[in-house]
């Protein structure tokens, strides 16, 4: 979790949003008396029941909150309308192309098209032209409902063969299929438990695409509270029954119950890289995998180096944050030895802006490179810039890019020519294509075009100051000429977690309505993410994570201050960490907002490393087994910090029932807590989805039907007329 459509169609439906819809009361919630003891301290729990999702008093609990839920939003006169407008602005739009890999003579991508449920898998010709797409593999036909999603796919070096990992219902529980490019057949079994959410998953052909290193969790060996850790690495042969497959890289190498394990071989080279990660928190090791060979591991933990990858010249590269907090570039050449990478010549040293990391987890390089160049993306705050290099590490330049924008994909091309994304807040995304010998730059018919205009608005640069007196960025996306009077709806999106920066990408027709029915749109730069390098991430972290919260409050306020909204015109929306940070929001400055809108966020946070995946987050949040990081987690626990008598604002809870990331109890036991203990009369809501999941892998028709209710929920709440196409 980026001019309006002219339809006179829908002039007749129009009317005004009614303000102020009341929902039915709140089905009962009876408290327990639950408490644990926790580093000497009584932690009440009175919501425990609703953990346990297979109690059928849970489940008909959720039913009632739903069916409250559904009651009070499609009672909202407009909400038709929005749905209508909103799908058609997006089916209106046209398909889009992302995540392109160039592969033997072929280019292979992620292909959306806004008529279907779900991207396809598709090929174009070695330059990238998009009139020579075939579709290689379609989800919607597999599933006519769009619930199968493709988590990932890995062409072989050849583009003869790819491997593809595919999950339902928005689980993200992915089983890996081999398809032969030219006949779209499928080769060999399946192989499942290759991909979850709690350390994902990925796969690397070997250079002679025989065979493949992969992923894999525990099956029914493991016990069940087990089989969502201990990733570990295994090789295929293909035309080998998958039960032959031999281990090599686990437990026995050192791997720990917490290891993210990624697999690299982008330029089909003899070895290849696994990157592992400790739990979530940045800490990474490396190993150079080598069909025949033991493991051999390059970098430990405390080597301070975030990503690495072997390039097109057999060399390894790497990204280093010892000595260098703003990142540097590391180069160690072939042959590899034990511990060599922490060691190896710098070959880009530090500047004063930080070098981009974290891609990795979203399938995403940190380093790019083609035959003969290295490209590497600093964050200035929010906005990017691309810098280009010799593979020796000799500066060239810059890759051209708008003022405000960012790049998450580089790719380089058989006939020497480089393909770059472009993003930007009020551009549709698009691909550059760059000419080494030339130095020129042009724009291709890779892009996504849009009803959607942005004409009548611009994007505005804010520093807000934080409790601390830290400067916060915000990105305002506002209508030209608007009056700075307080009389603005302002929505106001973070995240700030996880080193995940909040860049420039297009803002769509969720802000084209916002924008048209008066509203402002803002995003916070808050610490937490890596806006400006690892030290910004750090300060949002572990015993540091209330200053996430400070800075958004902040945030809330300058806007509150330069007159751009008002306390009682302002909202606020986040989801994942996202949605901690609203818990956060909502009970520590109920007063700030009045609305909020949260979606599968984590709130308890005494409970919540006892789930799979929130084991993996302790090394972001921290545990409660240690003295200082409970004492810190304790203190802004959302559902602990809920006070009864307290006038809390307007509240939509949103929730995946086959969440793998965040457990959907957080949300019950907060909706529960905040229902109780309010003092105002506000609505506070729970909507569950029973068919997805954090939200990736969502058909169509659920991101449609999310997006709808969140902004009739705030239309409603802020009083905000439906803005008429």
């Amino acid at each position: 979790m980026k001019s309006a459509l002219r339809n006179a169609a829908l002039v007749a439906s129009l009317s005004v949003t009614a303000a102020l819809a009341v929902p039915l009361p709140p089905p009962a919630t009876p408290a327990g008396n639950a408490v644990d003891t926790v580093q000497g301290v009584k932690v009440a729990d009175p919501y425990r029941w609703l953990e346990n999702a297979a109690d059928p008093k849970v489940d008909a609990w959720s039913d009632a909150q739903n069916i409250r839920t559904r009651g009070y939003l499609d009672a909202l006169p407009d909400r038709a309308a929005v749905k209508d407008r909103l799908t058609k602005l997006i089916k209106a739009s046209s398909p889009a192309y992302y995540e392109l890999l160039a592969r033997g003579s072929l280019v292979f991508a992620h292909y959306y098209d806004p008529a279907k449920q779900q991207p396809l898998l598709v090929t174009m010709n070695a330059s990238a032209d998009p009139a020579s797409r075939k579709t290689l593999l379609d989800p919607n036909r597999l599933d006519a409902k769009g619930l199968t999603a493709i988590d990932w796919f890995v062409p072989s070096g050849d583009g003869s063969k790819i491997g593809v990992s595919l999950s339902k219902n928005g689980s993200e529980d992915g089983t890996l299929h081999v398809f032969d490019v030219a006949t779209g057949k499928e080769v060999g079994e399946p192989i499942d438990r290759v991909q979850y959410p709690t350390a994902g998953g990925s796969m690397a052909w070997s250079a002679d695409g025989k065979g493949f290193w992969y992923t894999r969790y525990p099956g029914a060996e493991a016990p069940e509270a087990e089989r969502h850790f201990h990733l570990q690495v295994y090789f295929h042969v293909l035309g080998t029954e998958v039960k032959s497959d031999k281990l090599v890289l686990g437990s026995k190498d050192g791997l720990e119950r917490v290891s993210e394990i990624f697999l690299d071989n982008r330029f089909n080279r003899p070895a290849i890289m696994a990157m592992v990660q400790r739990g979530d928190g940045g800490i990474w090791a490396f190993y150079v995998l080598k069909q025949g060979a033991a493991p051999v591991q390059v970098a430990t933990y405390a080597d301070k180096l975030v990503y690495a990858t072997i390039g097109p010249d057999d060399g390894i590269y790497a990204i280093s944050r010892k000595e260098s907090p703003n990142g540097s570039v590391k180069k160690l050449k072939p042959p590899f030895a034990r511990g060599a990478l922490a060691d190896a010549p710098t070959i880009v040293p530090q500047s004063g802006v930080a070098i981009l990391s974290g891609g990795a987890e979203q399938n995403e390089s940190d380093l790019d490179f083609d035959a003969h160049h290295l490209f590497v993306r600093d964050i200035i705050g929010g906005p990017l810039q691309v810098r280009v290099f010799d593979l020796n590490g000799k500066p060239l330049g810059k890759l051209p890019l708008p003022e405000i924008a960012s790049n998450t994909e580089i790719e380089g091309l058989a006939n020497g020519d480089v393909l770059y994304a472009v993003s930007t807040y009020l551009r549709p995304r698009y691909y550059a294509r760059w000419n080494p010998a030339t130095g020129k730059t042009a724009d291709t018919a890779l892009k996504q075009t849009s009803p959607i205009s942005f004409a009548d608005t611009e994007v505005r640069r804010l520093f807000a100051p934080s409790k601390d007196g830290t400067k916060v960025p915000i990105n305002v996306i506002i209508k030209k000429g608007a009056r700075l009077d307080g009389s603005h709806p302002v929505l106001l999106y973070g995240y700030g977690g996880y080193g995940i920066s909040q860049s420039p990408n297009f803002a769509g027709p969720t802000v084209r309505l916002w924008l048209d029915a008066g509203g402002i749109y803002a995003i916070a730069n808050i610490r937490g993410g890596s806006e400006y390098g690892e030290s910004w991430h750090q300060n949002g972290m572990l015993t540091k994570k209330q200053n996430v919260f400070d800075d958004f409050a902040g945030a809330g306020q300058y806007l509150i201050d330069q007159h751009y909204t008002a306390h009682g015109k302002l909202s606020l929306l986040g989801g994942s960490n996202g949605g901690l940070l609203m818990g956060a929001e909502i009970t520590q400055h109920p007063g700030l907002a009045r609305a909020v809108v949260s979606a599968v966020g984590i709130y308890d946070m005494a409970r919540s490393e006892l789930d799979p995946n929130g084991a993996f987050n302790t090394t972001e949040y921290g545990t409660v087994k240690n003295a200082a990081e409970f004492k810190a987690l304790y203190a802004y626990s959302p559902y602990h910090r809920v006070v009864k008598g307290t006038a809390y604002p307007a509240v939509l809870m949103l929730t995946g029932a086959n969440d793998g990331r965040v457990n959907p109890m957080h949300s019950r036991k907060f909706t529960a807590a905040l229902q109780a203990a309010t003092s105002s009369k506000n609505p506070i809501l729970l909507r569950t989805s029973k068919t997805s999941g954090h939200g990736i892998g969502s058909s169509l028709d659920e991101r449609i039907s999310q997006t709808t209710d969140e902004l009739s929920f705030l239309f409603d709440q802020l009083n905000m007329k439906y803005p008429a196409p």
